[in-house]
């Protein structure tokens, strides 16, 4: 069974973030989610996942990239969604935060990036490699880690829908770049939020079985 989820606030450099943390009994990882273009960690979608991988025995941390401002305004201008250095620092402040708490410093990490995320994920698997043990990816971006894929070390699962075409390339080509272990899933009959009857199940329990055997 699932501890009762925490709210937490996490500092960052520049900002102080909002997070959802739930650690069930006896678990050995965490995954940390990094969600996509204007969501948060509200994201029915990345909720589900986290639901699915706690039924794995991992911890996770769902948190909000931008504060409740920034989110305000990236509303309007849909540009903080698309600033990955940003996300990415903020993403390896709290890589960094978590393996100074006491509540959290033993759990391996994994990362879970969408969309957008994906890219940041990536990054900061690339800045902490001891830290960070693995990455999955969900209908993700890793092409706009640009030169950073040469340097990522964690094991990567990248998953995408069969309709989700140029997605798919670009997963593609991320993945001829990256020096690492890699798995490509393609999940027949989801686009790009794998928003069909079943198909965000079967991410869920594709990422579930990743982390629970990198993590675990």
């Amino acid at each position: 069974m699932a501890q009762e989820m925490q709210t937490i606030t996490i500092n960052t450099a520049d900002a102080k973030l909002e997070g959802n943390l739930t650690i069930p009994a006896h678990a050995h990882g965490i995954v940390v989610f990094a969600h996509g273009s204007g969501s948060s960690r509200f994201s029915s979608r990345n909720r589900y996942v986290a639901e699915v991988l706690q039924q794995g025995g991992l911890a996770t941390l769902l948190f909000d990239l931008l504060t409740a401002e920034e989110h305000a305004v990236d509303e309007v201008t849909r540009e903080l969604r698309f600033d990955i250095p940003l996300l990415s620092r903020r993403l390896i402040d709290t890589i960094d935060w978590l393996t100074g708490e006491d509540g959290t410093k033993s759990l391996r990490i994994g990362l879970f990036g969408a969309s957008t995320g994906a890219a940041a994920a990536l990054i900061a698997a690339a800045g902490r490699p001891q830290a960070v043990m693995t990455v999955v990816s969900r209908g993700g971006r890793p092409d706009l880690a640009g030169d950073y894929l040469l340097k990522v070390k964690a094991p990567t699962l990248l998953i995408i829908g069969s309709l989700d075409e140029p997605v798919i390339t670009m997963n593609r080509d991320a993945a001829r770049r990256m020096h690492c272990e890699y798995g490509i899933e393609i999940v027949e009959g989801a686009t790009h939020l794998f928003g069909e009857p079943g198909k965000l199940e079967l991410a869920a329990e594709l990422a579930r079985n990743w982390f629970v055997e990198r993590l675990g």
